[in-house]
Formats: structure tokens, C-alpha cells, sequence
């Protein structure tokens, strides 16, 4: 099953050997067959000037990767401009969702796979089958498909794990987190580290209100997905247990106090607890190892999720992109993400911005020049992807629930409820999510 997702980042391993025993003859700035020499592009084109309004969330380094390919394609096709929007993950969907509403969302959406099924069942989304993919692995393209069709474009892959300020951890006199490391492993480094940290700092982010990684935990207990036929499957026990062990965690100074934990952010230079030395540990997928690494060079190193009876990781689709179904402007849009896919010179500007590129010979251009952060997130990668759990997306309308999910955990966390209590809370909710579903 999870072959599929695999594919992908096995295959990586062979485009780049590849790529270095014969790529040199040909020149890297050769475009991808699938797509036309600009001249010829530039002819067949309408010269009627085109505004599209594109989004997306992620690190500083996307949002320059991604305005700097803008401008290339602008560029290749000077009658067409963008009004780009960018923000963080925080308050993306929401906004996104008042957009829509309002019958103004943008033409080009970077989407989810958490929202994709509530998106294309709710008709918002078009039908991207005309899109040239003959370069793309067949396999990521699945992860796109609602019914069989392709409403999102996968953009790459990650894998999910962890990063650790390795600096720190050797200054300490401690032995960094090894590749494939076990819960019971995870908790010692914990106290170990904390004893000698002291009582301001902590060892771990507490992202115990980030259903990623209860879902990781779940996983890795051999108790299954936490979403099985469109439903909430969380298993009691294994839940009430692993809340139960974050409050210990919690009263011991290893991973972060509510009122730090509230605020933290990924990958904000500020307010990262990882990045600003509060913290030494928290889950990152693969595709951020770049951005993590920018805003404090040297000092990381990587690792899986803990394991227990199973591995807790799995890759996944980065992200996607999705053309808005009501846009006045559809086949521009579509034209667009075609070159952002297949382009080799637009893949150079994006490097693994949105991790390892499903196209093969934009990857196969990138590895011989591939940066120590790409090489970081490719290793990641392949010592994730053997033991890789299978990759589920939220069922349709369930695209909101991690939002719930975050609030009722946060009142653990803060002491406002007991873990039967949230459970309960979280049951209920999970009713109604439910019963709209069903509506």
C-alpha cells in the first residue's frame, strides 16, 4: 500500500546517479521536452494582458522561491502578471474560506491534502486533466485524484520526522537522537537532556495539540490510522495514555509550558522555540530542512519519529496546486502550473522549497548541483520512506477538525480538563463533524 507514495523518493535515488553519469552532455538549462521553447510559446499565446491572483503558505524561502519564479514566467509571457498572497500556515484555510464565500478567492491556490476532498466535493476546485504530466511520477499524481480525476497538483514530497539543534545537544556532552530511534529512547534523551538544561529551557516543542503527531503516535503503537472509511478512529487507550504521558512530560520541564507552547511558531525566526534556543527538539517534514537551516546555518541535524511496534512517519505530498473552479481566468492558470511543474529552469529557481519535485527530469537537472540542505532533505527522505506509513488524508469535511482538535488538547494543557474529559469532548466533536458530513 504504501509502495505508492514511495515511488517518488526510491526513484530520486536513481534519477540523480543517473543524472551524473550522463547529464553533462546535455545543457541544465534545457527545457523539459513536455513544454515548448519560449518563442514558440510566446507565438501561440494571446497577447491580451492576464492578472492572476495566486496563494500560498510556507517559510520565507518559498515566498522568495515562488516570486522569483513569478517573474521568470512573466517573463516567458510578459501579457501575464500575478497578485501573489502569502502567509503563514495559521489562519490559511480560514481566510481562504471567506474568500470563496465571498466569490473572490484567488485563480491559483496551494492546497492541502487535509482540504482536497471538502474542496473538490463542494465544486470548488477544476479538473486538471488537460495538464501535460507525461514527466511527473504517476504514483505522487495519485495523491491529487478525488474520483479519479486530478483537482490538485502535487508539487512534492516530504517525509516527516524531526530536527534537533545538534550544536546544543554537544555542548551538553550528549549523544544526538539516532536515525530510527524508539520511544522508549525518546523519552531518556528527554530526561537526560533536561537535567542538564535547567529549569528555563526544555527539550521539546509540546505539539501534543498537533493531531500529526498524536496521529504518529497512534501509528506507531500498531492501533492504525486515526481516519479509517471516513471516519474518526482514534483508539481510546493508546490516546488516553499518550495525553497522560505529555502531562508528565509537561510537569517535568521537558517539553515546553502551555504558555510557551501557545505561542510558538515554525519556522518564525522569533517565535520557533527550536530557533530561538528555548527548545532543542520539534517534528519537521523534510521540505523545511532548507528553511529551518537559513535561519540558523549549521546548527540542526535530522531524524525520524520515534518508533515503537511500527515505524510513526510516512511521506506525504507536500502540498498541491489547485485552480479556482469559478476563475474567469482557468486556462491561464492552468497554463501556468503546467510550466511550474515541468520547467527545469523554474525548477533550479524552486530547488525543494516544496520538497523532493515529482517531475523526473527537473530532478534529474537539480541533484548534481543539489545545496548540503537539499542533500540533508533527501537523506531524510530515503531513511524515512522504507518503513513509511501509509499516507491518509482527511476525509471530506473533515478539513477543519486539526482546528478542533488544537483547542480541546490546548485545555489539557493548561490544566482545564482531565484526558477522559477531553476524550469525551473530542468524541462529541467528532459526532458533528459527522452528522454534517451525512447532511
Amino acid at each position: 500500500m504504501k509502495k505508492r507514495l514511495l515511488t517518488a523518493a526510491v526513484s530520486l535515488v536513481v534519477m540523480a546517479s543517473l543524472s551524473a553519469c550522463g547529464s553533462s552532455s546535455e545543457p541544465a538549462a534545457t527545457p523539459s521536452s513536455s513544454v515548448k521553447p519560449a518563442e514558440t510559446q510566446k507565438a501561440a499565446e494571446s497577447t491580451a494582458p492576464v492578472k492572476l491572483r495566486i496563494v500560498w503558505w510556507g517559510s520565507q524561502e518559498r515566498h522568495d522561491a515562488t516570486q522569483k519564479a513569478l517573474t521568470q514566467y512573466t517573463a516567458l509571457h510578459p501579457n501575464v502578471t500575478f497578485e501573489s498572497e502569502f502567509s503563514g500556515w495559521d489562519g490559511y484555510f480560514d481566510k481562504l474560506g471567506v474568500q470563496f464565500a465571498a466569490k473572490n478567492a484567488p485563480d491559483i491556490i496551494q492546497m492541502d491534502a487535509a482540504y482536497l476532498n471538502e474542496y473538490v466535493a463542494r465544486n470548488l476546485v477544476a479538473d486538471l486533466g488537460s495538464i501535460n504530466v507525461a514527466d511527473m511520477d504517476k504514483g505522487l499524481l495519485e495523491s491529487g485524484k478525488v474520483g479519479g480525476k486530478l483537482y490538485a497538483m502535487p508539487l512534492g514530497t516530504a517525509a516527516l520526522g524531526m530536527a534537533y539543534d545538534k550544536n546544543v545537544i554537544e555542548k551538553l556532552g550528549l549523544k544526538a537522537p539516532a536515525w530510527d530511534w524508539s520511544w522508549d529512547d525518546y523519552y531518556k534523551f528527554g530526561q537526560e537532556a533536561k537535567a542538564k538544561l535547567g529549569k528555563d529551557k526544555y527539550v521539546y516543542v509540546d505539539q501534543s495539540s498537533d493531531l500529526v503527531d498524536y496521529t504518529a503516535y497512534q501509528l506507531s503503537q500498531g492501533k492504525g490510522q486515526v481516519y479509517t472509511d471516513n471516519k474518526l478512529t482514534i483508539d481510546k487507550a493508546t490516546w488516553i495514555q499518550y495525553m497522560t504521558k505529555q502531562a508528565e512530560l509537561r510537569k517535568a520541564g521537558i517539553i515546553t509550558p502551555p504558555d510557551i507552547t501557545v505561542t510558538d511558531k515554525e519556522l518564525d525566526p522569533k517565535q520557533d522555540s527550536v530557533v530561538n534556543g528555548t527548545a532543542l527538539a520539534r517534528h519537521l517534514f523534510s521540505n523545511q530542512v532548507g528553511s529551518i537551516s537559513s535561519l540558523k546555518p549549521d546548527a540542526f541535524g535530522f531524524t525520524t519519529l520515534p518508533k515503537s511496534a511500527q515505524s510513526g512517519g510516512w511521506l506525504k505530498p507536500g502540498m498541491f496546486w489547485s485552480v479556482n473552479a469559478g476563475s474567469k481566468q482557468q486556462e491561464e492558470a492552468k497554463k501556468f502550473v503546467e510550466w511550474f511543474i515541468n520547467d527545469q529552469e523554474a525548477g533550479k529557481t524552486l530547488g525543494l522549497t516544496r520538497g523532493i519535485p515529482g517531475n523526473a527530469k527537473v530532478v534529474s537537472t537539480l541533484s548534481p548541483n543539489f545545496s548540503a540542505a537539499d542533500k540533508t532533505s533527501l537523506d531524510f527522505i530515503n531513511k524515512v520512506a522504507p518503513n513509511a506509513q501509509k499516507f491518509v488524508a482527511e476525509p471530506q469535511g473533515w478539513g477543519n477538525f486539526k482546528a478542533d482538535y488544537k483547542k480541546i488538547v490546548e485545555k489539557l494543557m493548561f490544566d482545564k480538563a482531565t484526558p477522559d474529559q477531553a476524550y469525551d469532548e473530542l468524541m462529541k466533536k467528532a459526532k458533528e463533524y459527522d452528522d454534517a458530513v451525512k447532511k
